[in-house]
């Protein structure tokens, strides 16, 4: 029956695709409750006597259904009067509990020590939304904060928004002049709280800079591709525009994008992508810059994102990725994508990026230098494999989606536009 399923197979038996799985109350039959997890069934636990895992902090009333085997056809009405939308709920939840906490020895460890953490820590332990809504409390570290609100993932179940105001992180690499007119372009961005200027050029920083409306800082780097993603004090903003020398962006297309990243806060919002594929004749992964109808990554050499994901690549990354990444710079982006599609499951978000901007081609660098890149390098295709098989497995997600102004190229008076110098170089 694909509705319900008696577990007495053996564990590691192919289930069959049941909406339940039904499941006596004895205590040889754990295995089967994880069983029932992993295949994305519904656990109907036939006693309530069951002491679930991990219970002290896992609420199982939002991913199982205890019942009583003793009452057969009252459970079976019962599990076919559930509405829908309970079901999908229910489901929703076993796959994401599975996923996040039991779906490997190493992540049953963790959580183990994580909660024994969470009693020594008592007053600062993860709180229960942490535990139990995606993406879990261990990507959420509790030495960034035990707040819900300090993370991007939580906004819509509390119905907050993340704070108001950016900080804009530009990296300047060798031989790389001070980006000027960027500097420009986005102090004048409505919503701009501070300029970060990353200095990772051998020369020394010029001693005067231009006078902005916003504070304006360097932060000395280390020459390393990953020095954007570090976790700098610096920042005060949950969100960060990361930007590099060659950018080239208009305020009004910083405005925009900052808007609508503030309704996607968990995702990575950008101008310029990639899209991944799969190479059959080579028997693996690759990435294309190429415009075309779909995408799975944006470029950091200009895109917004929360200052979280600064704290999970520093101290979440295996440290192999991120030596990685340093080592073949243009991987430092891709690695990013990886990183924000594995935790949260979704694509990033592309926004309009006007035609007039050279964003091919921008003038030679050292090797070494990130920049603006809208073609993956050759010697860098063999990256994506390497991270996929530091990860596991492929975490990008495609899309064809792009967010678009209301009455953008609309045929209709330029005044009743509010962001009218996109369509305009």
């Amino acid at each position: 029956d694909p509705f319900l399923c008696l577990l007495r197979t053996h564990p590691g038996t192919t289930l069959p695709n049941a909406t339940f799985c039904l499941i006596p109350g004895r205590s040889a039959d754990a295995l089967h409750f994880l069983q029932a997890l992993q295949a994305g069934c519904i656990p109907v636990l036939l006693s309530p006597r069951w002491e679930l895992p991990f219970s002290e902090v896992i609420d199982w009333t939002k991913a199982a259904v205890v019942a009583d085997e003793r009452l057969p056809l009252q459970v079976l009405a019962a599990l076919q009067e559930m509405p829908l939308t309970r079901v999908l709920a229910l489901r929703q939840q076993a796959q994401f509990l599975w996923d996040a906490y039991f779906s490997s020895m190493e992540k049953v460890i963790h959580t183990t020590l994580e909660i024994i953490q969470d009693r020594i820590s008592g007053a600062s332990a993860h709180p229960s939304l942490l535990w139990n809504s995606p993406p879990g409390a261990l990507l959420a570290l509790s030495t960034f904060s035990t707040s819900p609100s300090d993370f991007p993932f939580y906004h819509l179940q509390q119905g907050s928004r993340p704070l108001g105001t950016f900080s804009a992180l530009i990296w300047v690499g060798a031989p790389d002049q001070p980006p000027l007119k960027l500097i420009q372009a986005v102090a004048g961005a409505q919503h701009c709280a501070q300029i970060l200027v990353l200095w990772s050029s051998k020369k020394p920083p010029p001693p005067r800079w231009p006078e902005t409306a916003v504070p304006l800082t360097v932060l000395d780097g280390h020459g390393k591709a990953s020095d954007r993603f570090l976790p700098y004090s610096a920042i005060s903003t949950d969100a960060i525009l990361s930007l590099d020398a060659h950018s080239s962006i208009s305020t009004s297309e910083v405005d925009f994008a900052f808007m609508v990243w503030q309704s996607f806060p968990e995702r990575m919002v950008g101008f310029l992508t990639w899209s991944h594929f799969w190479n059959e004749a080579q028997g693996g992964w690759g990435y294309t810059g190429e415009r075309a109808n779909e995408f799975s990554m944006v470029l950091t050499s200009a895109a917004f994102y929360h200052r979280y994901y600064h704290t999970l690549f520093t101290h979440s990354l295996p440290k192999a990725l991120r030596t990685l990444a340093d080592e073949s710079p243009p991987c430092v982006d891709v690695l990013m994508n990886f990183l924000v599609a594995a935790v949260t499951k979704l694509p990033p978000i592309k926004v309009p990026y006007g035609p007039w901007h050279q964003e091919a081609r921008p003038p030679p660098l050292a090797p070494g230098s990130p920049r603006l890149r809208a073609e993956p390098q050759p010697a860098a295709q063999d990256c994506i494999n390497r991270l996929a098989a530091g990860f596991g497995h492929m975490p990008l997600v495609s899309s064809r989606l792009r967010l678009d102004p209301v009455l953008f190229k609309d045929p209709v008076s330029v005044l009743r536009k509010k962001y009218r110098s996109l369509e305009k170089p």
